[in-house]
């Protein structure tokens, strides 16, 4: 029989909702209704212990336990491992703990995974030509399912499907991490991209969702072995090919970080078949998994440039190294009028403004647009308790357009505060009434106002949304879809130049742009969604680290998608937030050819306009010089990472030394510290 043993937790709180216990499958049913579960247990268990665990009031009852024999696991038809072969790799699986192992033919690097004594073992398994299939029983939840792998006949490619029919009480992690090695990074796809090594004890752990922005924004991570400097090393990449329930575990094993797949429920179900695809270099480092997801995004129809949407829509040229600017104060229109005099010559103008002032802007040859969104839906009876009401809510979908859980609560939103310093949640809308209300509210908008772009918040940046209304009910795929009909009405039926917050590649096709992605969202200065008009004195500390900690960041998504969609900083983050570290954001925006964001009233500009004049230069001039070509290339040029360089597909170059100490180019010339060098063909 397969080892392994898991007892049973059942969890339940007054209004029915799961309370969180750790890995162990939380079981909950209705009032009066039985609760019921099969675990695998191996020989050598003498006892069973049902136990309740959990938190808060409840009201427990157990009005009777029956322990049932309903089968026998039989031990796999095949006890040796089975092996496959396309003469690139070579993979090992055993059905004794269903583990697998792969070498890379080429450099002799074996990839192994880690061991989860008593966990898993196959059934069943057998080899059809290129790939091989089995039965995996899970000894904790005593459920099985079918695993095929498949072997690519001409890459070095492995393809993992994951397959049951029926109920899906808890997630799936399988399959394991392959056994990290010290000195290696973890590459991940978090907003613009990050590489931990995985011997950096301060990272913690973490859950990062493949369906939302505030997650995996590509839907992929990667082991990278290269060193600092010099030829890119060996490593692989995960492609999770069905990401709409899915998500990245990042652990620790034998102290290392160490990724694993999370394959969710749909609504409780298994629902469909999940893949993952692994991807092994014996080189190329992070520009080689790029380039290799860049590639399956366009075999999937998903890779559209910025040069196809102008096409479609010609005043997508304005928003090429346009400094995207929110202004909050008096005289708009005269406010623009001084950044055009001062060199700016290409901004978007975010803020919402009467149509005179759109207008007059518009003749300035700016990009105007305003703010929208879609999800957040305020109580009107709460309306006398807030300190503010915001025109967006559609408050006629109280309360029947609300996405609600498995147990009919309403999801809670944004939070907003009441006048005595409390807070009120709005409620969600149901993504498929957004387009409706989005059609009706941004025509009569456009009747009387010449925008030509709009910002559609939260679309990209929360998570796809299950909801159990029977008004409206919603798989979090039927979430996806939605959403982006919402962007695709803003993009081509209105035809405005589209933003989105945060970013989340499955909207690349809809949008122009996106704030946030350069902002990596755990790092952003605290609270970055309120207070956005307050300047800060001082940097957080893990904002310096990781958030502008070249050590630690990648453009990972400007080498996928820098020619698609325009990268801005997050709104609450922007360019000037910290003036001790503008500066650094300013090369940043440099070296990956993105433009920067301000945010400022009268009074600010006036007190920092060189400032504002210089940035706008580091920043904005590069990102247009290289706005409709791909990053085509990216370098570690020190051993420290200080030196770095990109490479776009016109032939411009851009050098930065973020170091602090001077860099010798190889034509001999100086590059300062903080300092960076254009170099065109």
């Amino acid at each position: 029989a397969p080892q392994g043993f898991s007892t049973v937790s059942v969890a339940a709180t007054g209004d029915n909702r799961p309370v969180p216990t750790g890995n162990i499958p939380v079981l909950v049913a209705a009032p009066g209704s039985l609760l019921a579960t099969e675990v695998v247990a191996a020989r050598d268990i003498a006892t069973l212990e049902p136990r309740w665990s959990g938190s808060g009031p409840a009201t427990l009852r157990l009005g009777a336990f029956t322990l049932e024999r309903v089968g026998r696991a039989e031990t796999s038809n095949a006890p040796d491992p089975l092996k496959l072969s396309n003469g690139t790799l070579e993979l090992d699986f055993d059905p004794a703990d269903a583990r697998f192992a792969v070498r890379d033919l080429r450099s002799g690097r074996l990839w192994k995974q880690v061991a989860a004594p008593g966990r898993w073992s196959a059934v069943d398994a057998g080899v059809t030509g290129d790939t091989l299939s089995a039965l995996v029983v899970d000894s904790r939840s005593g459920r099985p399912f079918k695993l095929e792998l498949s072997l690519d006949p001409a890459a070095p490619e492995l393809e993992v499907a994951l397959d049951a029919p029926g109920a899906m009480p808890a997630d799936l992690r399988y399959p394991r991490p392959f056994a990290p090695a010290a000195g290696s990074r973890l590459v991940v796809p978090l907003n613009e991209g990050i590489a931990y090594p995985v011997d950096d004890a301060e990272v913690p752990a973490m859950r990062l969702v493949a369906y939302g922005g505030h997650g995996l924004c590509m839907s992929f991570w990667g082991v990278d072995l290269s060193p600092n400097v010099g030829k890119p090393g060996p490593g692989y990449m995960a492609v999770i090919e069905t990401p709409d329930d899915a998500a990245l575990d990042i652990g620790r094993v034998g102290g290392l970080l160490a990724p694993r797949p999370v394959w969710e429920p749909q609504k409780g179900e298994f629902g469909y078949t999940r893949k993952l695809r692994y991807v092994f270099f014996d080189s190329g480092g992070p520009m080689a998994m790029a380039e290799r997801y860049r590639r399956y995004v366009r075999d999937r129809g998903g890779l559209v440039t910025l040069a196809q949407k102008r096409a479609k829509n010609p005043n997508v040229d304005l928003l090429m190294g346009a400094a995207d600017v929110w202004y909050w104060d008096r005289n708009p229109a005269g406010m623009a009028a001084e950044l055009k005099a001062a060199g700016m010559s290409r901004v978007l103008w975010s803020a919402e403004e009467s149509p005179s002032v759109v207008a007059a802007i518009d003749r300035l040859g700016y990009l105007t647009g305003r703010y929208d969104i879609y999800q957040d839906v305020m109580d009107p009876a709460q309306f006398p308790r807030l300190r503010y009401v915001q025109k967006e809510w559609p408050t006629e979908a109280w309360p029947a357009g609300l996405v609600r859980d498995r147990a009919g609560n309403w999801i809670k939103g944004w939070e907003v505060e009441a006048k005595d310093g409390s807070r009120v949640s709005c409620g969600v809308l149901s993504d498929s009434l957004a387009p409706p209300i989005a059609e009706k509210r941004i025509a009569a908008d456009l009747a009387d106002h010449a925008y030509r772009a709009r910002f559609i918040d939260t679309a990209t940046a929360s998570p796809w949304r299950e909801d159990y209304s029977p008004a409206h009910p919603l798989t979090r795929s039927q979430s996806r879809e939605w959403r982006m009909r919402l962007l695709d009405l803003v993009s081509r039926r209105f035809g405005l130049v589209t933003g989105s917050e945060t970013g989340q590649d499955a909207a690349v096709p809809y949008v122009h742009y996106f704030e946030g992605m350069m902002s990596l969202a755990p790092y952003r200065v605290p609270d970055a969604g309120r207070n956005m008009r307050r300047i800060l004195g001082s940097a957080p500390e893990n904002l310096l680290r990781f958030q502008l900690g070249w050590k630690y960041r990648l453009p990972l998504w400007e080498l996928v998608y820098h020619d698609c969609v325009v990268a801005y900083w997050y709104w609450g983050d922007y360019s000037n937030k910290i003036p001790s570290v503008w500066p650094l954001r300013d090369l940043f925006n440099a070296l990956y050819g993105t433009p920067p964001v301000y945010m400022f009233d009268a009074a600010f500009w006036k007190a920092e306009r060189g400032r504002f004049v210089a940035s706008y230069r580091t920043a904005a001039i590069p990102a247009r010089l290289t706005a409709y070509a791909a990053m085509s290339g990216f370098e570690i040029l020190s051993e420290d990472r200080s030196v770095q360089r990109s490479v776009f597909s016109n032939g411009v170059q851009v050098t930065v030394n973020f170091g602090a100490k001077p860099w010798t180019m190889e034509d001999g010339s100086v590059l300062a510290p903080g300092a960076f060098v254009l170099r065109r063909p």
